[in-house]
């Protein structure tokens, strides 16, 4: 039997994670997901439990390398962002991995951006607004005024993505995409790290800078398979979509965060685009990407089991509702709501009106649904509309969960009716974004262009809205 070439993907999410082995035409020909319970920090805030990550990874390994019908020629990682691993000279971790969710001390924040210019200012530099643990680079800034003797022990700070491509090469890196993740590490206008990286002693914790599309040789005897960088998972979500048209896009990328993309919208960010959520990326070339943030996903998430709670029924028989133009048309009328409404601005879009609305209100468990997602969508076209400047976008494409919701693919079909919506029926856009990073290190075909196939959802006269 011939084995087939392959990467090994390690996906991993805030709730899945995932592991991937793709052919060389991009196929996937072995998946496998997993949850881990989470642990507590020494706080009592929940976080990563970062043993069983560790762990997992290896053991994953060891099922695969043990496979007699594959080779593997490579291995990549994308992860979720604002996520450091602080390791030892030994390469230990420090401490646990703060969840990125946990409140952050008012007054440290307060004597931070004191010293640095005003919240505004800073932001506008570094291409994100104030997110208090979401800004990465100000995890270690806490970490060196609370724990100053952990923070003298650090010989590195490596997100995730790159701690666990550490596990395998053993040479500590950081990447352009995670480093330009809405951390505060990196400054937007001067294409460089910002001053009070060096002022505050955090750049000699931070590991030289890789390129998205480097590799480096497995760490282990024996093995000669390549290891990437890792790739934070927003950015890897792009890249099939950067290889695969040319035409300005925005991409929608659904998981626990909704993240509108615009690679085609160079303008700066204004003031009142960061009050609002918007932030920059780094591409994997290392360009700014324009893009918005929802939480829609959490939302969704937790929504639905309130109405699954509220008319006695399983989570699971929200996975595929049916679109039910009667039903849309019913809460339209009901809610008077013919546009989406206006007043959702700063501090409201992270979370849905459909929170405050009674559930007895509504005659069925269905019809609660589609309010539920009705109020998302219409969150998701204030957020979009935010990046569609810049650029004249034809085409919004959709990947990730909400990409198979059809309820929500009609509804922003109607919401967007002079600009294409596709429903991007990819398999695994995120991980296939990471091994199309390091394509020429394990491929050997020519980068393919029909990785994406495309639903297209046109403008019915029910749903519009």
């Amino acid at each position: 039997m011939n084995e087939i070439p392959v990467i090994a993907i390690f996906d991993v999410g805030k709730t899945n994670k995932k592991l991937f082995l793709f052919d060389e035409q991009y196929r996937i020909i072995f998946e496998r997901t997993a949850r881990f319970t989470e642990t507590m920090d020494e706080d009592g805030a929940p976080c990563e439990n970062l043993e069983s990550l560790r762990l997992s990874v290896f053991d994953s390994l060891r099922e695969v390398f043990s496979r007699k019908d594959v080779v593997i020629k490579a291995i990549n990682f994308s992860t979720y962002g604002a996520s450091l691993v602080y390791i030892d000279e030994e390469g230990r971790p420090l401490t646990p991995l703060y969840n990125y969710l946990k409140e952050y001390p008012a007054a440290l924040s307060e004597q931070f951006y004191h010293n640095y210019g005003g919240e505004a200012a800073f932001s506008v530099q570094t291409a994100s607004p104030v997110l208090g643990s979401l800004n990465s680079g100000m995890q270690l800034y806490r970490l060196k005024y609370e724990k100053p003797e952990i923070f003298a022990q650090i010989k590195y700070a490596l997100h995730l993505p790159q701690y666990m491509s550490y596990l395998l090469s053993g040479v500590p890196c950081s990447d352009m995409t995670s480093i330009g993740c809405h951390t505060n590490f990196w400054d937007f206008k001067q294409n460089n790290y910002h001053p009070w990286v060096i002022k505050e002693g955090v750049l000699e914790k931070l590991a030289p800078l890789y390129s998205s599309g480097d590799v480096m040789p497995a760490a282990f005897p024996g093995n000669n398979y390549a290891v990437g960088t890792g790739l934070h998972d927003s950015s890897a979500a792009l890249i099939p979509y950067l290889v695969n048209f040319h035409e300005p896009f925005v991409l929608i990328s659904t998981g626990t965060w909704c993240i509108s993309l615009n690679p085609f919208n160079d303008t700066p960010l204004t003031p009142e685009e960061l009050a609002a959520d918007c932030l920059c990326y780094l591409s994997f070339q290392g360009k700014p990407v324009k893009a918005s943030r929802l939480f829609a996903g959490y939302e969704h998430e937790q929504q639905v089991k309130r109405i699954a709670a509220h008319f006695n029924q399983h989570t699971g028989r929200y996975r595929s509702v049916e679109y039910d133009g009667n039903i849309i048309r019913l809460l339209r009328e009901r809610n008077k709501q013919d546009t989406p409404p206006p007043a959702a601005e700063k501090g409201t879009l992270q979370v849905s009106l459909f929170g405050q609305r009674n559930l007895d209100s509504f005659a069925s468990d269905i019809e609660a649904y589609h309010q539920l997602v009705l109020d998302i969508a219409n969150q998701q076209y204030i957020a979009t509309s935010r990046v569609l400047k810049g650029a004249a976008v034809k085409r919004i494409f959709v990947d990730g969960g909400f990409s198979k919701n059809v309820i929500y693919m009609n509804l922003l079909a109607a919401l967007f009716p002079d600009i294409e919506i596709f429903a991007a029926s990819m398999a695994q856009a995120t991980a296939m974004g990471a091994a199309l990073a390091i394509h020429h290190a394990w491929n050997s075909k020519k980068m393919p262009n029909d990785l994406i196939e495309l639903k297209y959802y046109s403008v019915t006269h029910d749903a519009t809205l």
